[in-house]
């Protein structure tokens, strides 16, 4: 046996402690030993894996893991809520540094690597047509039509100074053409006087001249090749047959005539008009001044 009293250091030399222990013995069964003081369990407890047989120093390495197993889970079990979970962010740190150096060192699998394409040859290239770009369209709408303005309609006379409504709308003519010309008012009563002799103011077409029918006209007349407002005949120069049909035309080429007169203004109308027309009566014009004066003067209102 030892000195129980001192502790046993694992790193003194061997035999500076002798122990009666390592050598098992029969004559110790049963022997009862002396109390050991506080301190020698003590030692005891501090090395538990000091110098005894190797089956009996793993038994205690096993019972003493067994124990400190059995704290820590009771001590985990016991931990407060926060150190419970900052324990599971650690092993969970801690699982997934494990995954990562697990998959580091598994085989990685290189990425397959795509062939470039070759650039087509010019010889091969096929040309390709841009698509359009698309552009807003402009919605355009259609702009209203204008109406149309309607035709003045023509100032409707009463007749006067006897005549009915055919005479009186070839007077109108006769003053429009003349206003048109800018002819003073004493030219248009000679006018309107010098178509009331002639043909009573209807547009004459003429017998002996078939193709003066074609026109509008009011009446057929034998005297020789004479037509129109103003018996004008084709033949003396006045103009072709459908002009002189015209009232308009006609107006216009008599008083062209009246005014080429070296002071017409100052002549009696019959004298006036029969230095245009050339009359074989040339004093029935004078006739007629009253009731065109009062004709120009209705037209003219």
């Amino acid at each position: 046996m030892r000195d129980d009293d001192t502790i046993d250091d694992q790193s003194a030399p061997v035999g500076m402690t002798g122990r009666s222990d390592d050598t098992p013995s029969s004559v110790q069964v049963g022997v009862l030993r002396e109390p050991r003081s506080p301190r020698t369990r003590l030692g005891g407890l501090l090395n538990p894996l000091r110098r005894r047989p190797a089956g009996t120093r793993v038994a205690i390495a096993a019972g003493v893991l067994c124990c400190l197993g059995a704290v820590a889970v009771t001590g985990v079990a016991t931990l407060p809520d926060e150190r419970a979970e900052d324990r599971a962010g650690t092993e969970a740190a801690l699982a997934e540094r494990g995954r990562q150096a697990a998959s580091r060192g598994e085989a990685r699998t290189p990425a397959p690597t795509v062939p470039a394409t070759p650039a087509a040859s010019p010889s091969t290239a096929v040309p390709t047509t841009a698509a359009p770009t698309p552009t807003a369209t402009r919605t355009i709408r259609p702009r209203p039509k204008p109406r149309p303005t309607p035709k003045p309609t023509p100032k409707r006379i009463v007749p006067v100074a006897g005549l009915d409504r055919a005479q009186m709308n070839n007077a109108q003519k006769i003053v429009k053409a003349g206003r048109a010309m800018g002819v003073p008012r004493r030219a248009l009563v000679i006018a309107v006087a010098t178509a009331m002799q002639e043909s009573n103011l209807y547009n004459y077409a003429s017998g002996v001249l078939p193709e003066s029918q074609n026109y509008p006209h009011e009446a057929i007349g034998w005297d020789h090749d004479s037509v129109g407002l103003f018996q004008q005949r084709p033949s003396s120069g006045w103009g072709e047959v459908g002009q002189l049909m015209d009232p308009a035309f006609a107006t216009r080429a008599f008083l062209t005539a009246l005014l080429a007169i070296p002071g017409w203004e100052d002549l009696p109308l019959t004298v006036a008009a029969q230095a245009v027309q050339i009359s074989a009566y040339p004093d029935l014009y004078a006739q007629h001044e009253w009731r065109a004066t009062e004709v120009v003067a209705a037209v003219l209102v």
